[in-house]
């Protein structure tokens, strides 16, 4: 089924562990943010994503993109947003035509957009594409991400 993502060896899959942690430190908190407003919160959102992911790992977050929280202000710690923004392009299979709006790991991205940039920001199927992009537009945060992201390619090719 080309709707499912696999796990293990080949690592086709989200890695939803690492997602998980990373959502985990870029969440503020009940002593910070009082309730957790779940659904609400663009970490929450994300969480609810990888949890549903978890239960049944499917590619397509269905609606996906229309229900991301891009009206959640809240600040979130800059350094963590970037750090998940270059995991979670580390995820991408680079799928670049064949990419989808409502891919998981396109979303959740999108999740980290709201909360870095303040808005969601067109994905081209591929993470270099979206570097160059993030360069234009955010030269400063862009150096980090690639700088992580880099990091991150060297690790897996060694």
């Amino acid at each position: 089924m080309a709707d499912v993502h696999k796990d293990g060896a080949a690592k086709k899959g989200l890695n939803a562990e690492l997602v998980s942690m990373d959502l985990e430190r870029c969440c503020r908190g009940e002593a910070e943010c009082g309730q957790c407003q779940q659904e609400a919160c663009i970490i929450g959102f994300a969480r609810q994503c990888v949890q549903n992911y978890q239960k049944e790992p499917r590619k397509e977050v269905p609606g996906g993109t229309d229900r991301i929280p891009t009206t959640d202000f809240k600040v979130f710690d800059e350094d963590e947003l970037e750090l998940a923004i270059a995991h979670i392009l580390k995820e991408c299979k680079d799928c670049k035509e064949d990419h989808t709006e409502n891919c998981i790991i396109n979303v959740i991205r999108n999740c980290y957009e709201v909360g870095l940039f303040g808005d969601v920001h067109t994905y081209e199927g591929s993470a270099l594409q979206y570097l160059m992009f993030l360069k234009s537009a955010f030269p400063d945060k862009a150096v980090r991400i690639a700088d992580i992201y880099m990091s991150l390619q060297r690790e897996t090719s060694v």
